[in-house]
């Protein structure tokens, strides 16, 4: 977060308030803590994903909580007991112990500082609601190893019964200008992402909403095979579950292609849209753009310069991530 231009807390201060506001509709209760705490840079919420789980805990069939984290949990007691897996089954098979999972959605939620497409900060905070997964042990079919403990091939499966209330978790704070600048690319050749912001600079976009109310990114973090962090970024639609794909054919031409073109954008909200779902959204079909590049080419001037020149761009050098 070097260099955005507020005051704020330490993110552990952040993450720490944010952490302790209950959940509320719309997330109005956690929208007033980030004003708080961010004052004088309004964030909105943008977008939900979700779908996704992570192991839980561990709790008692009656309610009562053994473990907060299943993985560690387990590796302590398997080490407690000399690594010797029969032991642990020995020590906890009749205490009717059940997993808990952690069932999530990120939310995000962005703020505009400048005039520049990265110039936004990027909010993520996952909703975590704890429910009941399944059966910690089974006495027909004990677990072999930690890894089988922990996730078992045949798990004893339970009703998603919740354990506990809703909560936030605080997963990032992002300076997306910053990210930008440390973007990895080889030499000679630009980031994806950065060609992307590039090209929205340049086209007519830029002249509407800001590009964080268009599109977020989503952010990853691995080691390559040195084990050295890398970074990877790709833009995401905001509105992508409510645009429609083209329907195209080959005969899609002159007229009837501008006009398909002007609807998605009326749809999307800004000018050019179809250009960006062609290189990120994968709503815009290749073939689709080929045709319309041959239509430039037939003396049709239905697009916005702008667009035939990042169309022509692209005919050149697609993306290639």
């Amino acid at each position: 977060m070097n260099g955005c231009p507020i005051d704020y807390p330490t993110l552990q201060q952040l993450a720490a308030e944010l952490e302790a506001t209950p959940p509320r509709p719309h997330h109005s209760g956690l929208l007033e803590t980030a004003s708080r705490a961010l004052p004088g840079q309004p964030f909105r919420f943008v977008l939900s994903r979700g779908g996704w789980y992570r192991p839980g805990g561990v709790v008692r069939a009656g309610g009562e909580r053994v473990a907060d984290h299943l993985d560690a949990w387990a590796e302590a007691e398997l080490a407690d007991c000399g690594g010797d897996m029969d032991g642990f089954v020995e020590r906890h098979g009749n205490a009717d112990l059940l997993a808990t999972r952690l069932s999530g959605r990120t939310h995000y939620f962005v703020a505009p500082y400048g005039p520049a497409p990265a110039d936004f900060l990027q909010l993520e905070i996952e909703e975590l609601h704890e429910v009941l997964d399944r059966r910690l042990l089974c006495a027909d079919d004990p677990p072999a190893d930690l890894q089988e403990l922990i996730d078992p091939l045949h798990p004893v499966a339970l009703e998603a019964h919740p354990v506990a209330p809703p909560h936030y978790r605080f997963r990032r704070l992002t300076d997306m200008r910053h990210v930008v600048a440390r973007l990895p690319a080889p030499v000679g050749q630009i980031h994806p992402l950065s060609r992307f912001l590039g090209e929205w600079e340049r086209s007519q976009a830029r002249n509407k909403n800001p590009f964080c109310h268009h599109w977020i990114v989503a952010l990853r973090e691995h080691q390559d095979r040195y084990r050295n962090p890398v970074l990877s970024a790709s833009p995401v639609s905001l509105h992508a579950r409510q645009l429609k794909p083209f329907h195209w054919d080959t005969g899609a031409r002159g007229v009837d292609a501008a006009s398909q073109l002007l609807a998605f954008d009326r749809a999307a909200g800004y000018p050019g849209a179809w250009y960006f779902h062609l290189v990120a959204g994968g709503l815009t079909p290749r073939a689709f753009a080929t045709a319309l590049a041959s239509d430039l080419d037939a003396g049709y001037s239905y697009l916005r310069e702008q667009e035939s020149r990042l169309l022509t761009e692209w005919m050149r050098a697609p993306y290639s991530a």
